[in-house]
């Protein structure tokens, strides 16, 4: 009986030790929206390769950072603007030297498959009385948002449709807007268009870079952490060559090297 207990006893330990080292391989990155699909296939490359597990969440920069600020368990943060990281970094939030701009954002203007909408104007399409919802990202805490803003405000033309405008909560789901047809046309990311699920559904026009500020994305690492190694080994693998020519092909532009190196 004795022995029976101290084996049991040995069991209940080594599984109590297993669940703490399994906990202690997984991180939980806070990713902007705009990186949904981009990301399921980075951290399925790195989980592979690794061993370790990733879980991603997906959402508005402007609302993790107000998580971040109130404590929320998040090990890296990957933001659709850069300002957030770098508010973070003032704040003494993440870890010194971890702030890293892995990517510049692009917006396009989508409509779905069977619509007659001529893209051929650019934005200026939004003015056809067609055209009754258009779809963006709420710019005051998404940056997709407020880049679709001031395009609108360079063709100037916001004022005119200003009234026609529904915003979702982040980029993701103004996308979903359109793709439901909840509106009739969407200014959103150009790596959601990418995406297989709304190629398909979908037309775009890219919308000139020149129109709206640059959309600079950047990562740190937080200093709430209780995983820096794995974060630092994951914010390392996205740094590579392989993770920076898929983020290509979703549509964003090589993070500036400049501001990488801080």
């Amino acid at each position: 009986m004795v022995k029976q207990r101290t084996l049991l006893a040995v069991a209940i330990v080594a599984t109590m030790l297993w669940s703490s080292l399994t906990h202690a391989q997984e991180i939980t990155v806070a990713a902007a929206a705009d990186l949904q699909f981009a990301f399921q296939e980075v951290a399925a490359r790195f989980e592979h390769e690794t061993g370790s597990k990733v879980k991603l969440i997906f959402g508005s920069s402007g609302n993790f950072f107000t998580q971040i600020q109130n404590g929320a368990p998040f090990d890296v943060f990957f933001s659709a603007d850069s300002d957030y990281p770098k508010k973070l970094e003032a704040a003494g939030l993440v870890e010194a030297g971890t702030f890293y701009e892995y990517a510049v954002g692009k917006i396009v203007l989508w409509i779905p498959k069977d619509s007659t909408l001529d893209l051929r104007p650019g934005l200026a399409a939004l003015l056809d009385p067609r055209v009754k919802k258009v779809a963006i990202a709420n710019p005051e805490h998404a940056p997709y948002g407020r880049a679709a803003v001031s395009a609108l405000e360079h063709e100037q033309i916001y004022e005119k449709i200003r009234d026609k405008l529904i915003l979702g909560e982040n980029i993701s789901q103004a996308a979903s807007f359109v793709t439901s047809g909840s509106a009739d046309a969407g200014i959103v990311a150009f790596s959601l268009a990418l995406a297989p699920s709304m190629r398909e559904q979908g037309r775009y026009v890219q919308i000139p870079s020149q129109d709206y500020p640059p959309i600079r994305q950047a990562a740190a690492i937080l200093k709430s952490s209780q995983q820096k190694s794995l974060a630092r080994q994951f914010l390392e693998y996205v740094k590579g060559p392989s993770v920076i020519e898929l983020l290509k092909t979703y549509g964003f532009s090589p993070p500036p090297v400049a501001a990488s190196a801080r």
